[in-house]
């Protein structure tokens, strides 16, 4: 379970441009429930998702990631539990390293590497088994350099790889926002396939309005710090794109837009 209890969080304190993103603001995420979450720019999404990760810090209350207060510990240590995959398929992987040292270096995350080999060569059978999964060639070229691969086959590897050692929380920060549809329809059916046979806790940021209702077990709406839409479970499984479309409408009129 993640819980995220009276969050705080200011930017530019002290300055002209102080802005208060989070007041008081609260999100319980049971065990196995896969999110996704929605909301206009500014809304305070990915500010979320980085103060999970420890990515920026509070400026109060307190994170618990299964009963344990996580709210000072470094975000190094937060990701031996967690997975991330950014909206930049760069982002993930080392474009100057090979298929096969990313994989190794992937599988080692956690773990001392001493003065013994980067790469594992008892594991390149497995490694190619893993790739051949996401069928796109890649368990037929480990000796090339990832820089090289397209921005799809790049994000599929991103997406393998956090979730290669053993993590409780998957974070997916506008995955297949930078995707032709295509590939982000690939992306999303990957991660559909590993959230469900990993059995993750994972938060997905989207644009994609039909990856919200279509994906996952539960919908959340984010505006100016605030959940102000929220849908589990059955009720979840009722909502529309066009019910969602509503309420940003509806924000947008309160707005003054």
């Amino acid at each position: 379970m993640l819980e995220l209890k009276n969050i705080n969080k200011n930017y530019n304190p002290g300055t002209v441009n102080e802005m208060c993103l989070f007041q008081n603001f609260n999100l319980t995420i049971p065990d196995h429930q896969f999110v996704s979450v929605v909301g206009s720019n500014g809304s305070g999404k990915t500010s979320m998702l980085n103060l999970i990760c420890g990515s920026i810090p509070l400026d109060g209350g307190t994170i618990l990631m299964n009963g344990t207060d996580i709210t000072n510990m470094k975000e190094h240590k937060r990701h031996q539990k967690i997975g991330r995959v950014f909206q930049n398929p760069a982002m993930g992987t080392c474009p100057e390293m090979t298929i096969l040292e990313n994989m190794s270096l992937a599988d080692n995350k956690g773990k001392k590497f001493n003065l013994s080999r980067g790469t594992n060569r008892e594991r390149i059978d497995y490694y190619r088994e893993l790739l051949q999964k996401l069928n796109l060639g890649l368990e037929d070229k480990l000796q090339t350099k990832v820089g090289s691969l397209s921005g799809g086959q790049r994000q599929a590897m991103a997406l393998l790889m956090s979730t290669m050692t053993p993590i409780e929380f998957l974070i997916l920060d506008e995955h297949t926002a930078a995707l032709d549809p295509k590939t982000a329809e690939l992306i999303m059916c990957l991660t559909d396939q590993i959230v469900k046979e990993k059995n993750l806790t994972t938060i997905m940021v989207t644009h994609n309005l039909r990856y919200a209702v279509e994906y996952g077990n539960r919908l959340i709406m984010m505006h100016q710090g605030e959940i102000v839409y929220d849908r589990s479970e059955e009720e979840k499984s009722k909502v529309g794109i066009n019910d969602i479309l509503d309420k940003f409408n509806q924000i947008s009129i309160e707005c003054g837009n």
